[in-house]
């Protein structure tokens, strides 16, 4: 059933996102809607400045006055939801409540994908998309976390150090 379930925006009064995540978790664990509502999500970046000449990290929202849900949408949901103390609606048209795309939750880096890869630094791979298809050549670096890989191919007689997707890659055999 959780197949089902999309993320959703919801519009909050400004400084009330974490009361309201707060709000949403325990009226769930109440009302044993666990399984509707599965996570709560208020998208932050972390910021160090130095005030002072001192270090402080701080957490900034990326998004002030907005909360993300992942839900399957029930009338049940939607009720529990839309009428914790603070929320103001969903962001949608209409008073349609509308889900994020798959490029969005992943720009927001609100879920994270497990990425397993068939290489490892200094393997030798295959570029399989983009103006580079076809080329060969040598794993310098593999970053998970961003999606990307460092890749060296001899191109025009020189060795080229070139930044590819994961995903552009596969290994030779």
């Amino acid at each position: 059933m959780s197949d089902n379930a999309e993320w959703y925006v919801l519009h909050t009064y400004s400084g009330y996102e974490n009361t309201v995540a707060a709000s949403i978790d325990k009226a769930r664990e109440n009302r044993h809607m666990e399984d509707l509502i599965l996570e709560i999500n208020i998208p932050v970046e972390t910021v160090t400045e130095i005030v002072d000449s001192k270090t402080v990290t701080k957490e900034h929202k990326l998004f002030p006055g907005y909360v993300l849900v992942k839900m399957i949408m029930t009338d049940e949901s939607w009720h529990l939801v839309r009428n914790v103390r603070g929320v103001t609606g969903f962001v949608g048209s209409e008073g349609k409540a509308i889900p994020l795309t798959e490029e969005e939750i992943l720009s927001l880096g609100v879920e994270k994908r497990e990425i397993s890869v068939g290489y490892s630094v200094g393997d030798s791979v295959k570029v399989t998309d983009g103006p580079l298809d076809g080329f060969i050549g040598t794993v310098d670096e593999i970053n998970p976390e961003r999606n990307r890989i460092r890749v060296t191919l001899s191109m025009f007689g020189r060795e080229t150090p070139v930044d590819l997707e994961l995903d552009q890659v596969e290994a030779v055999k």
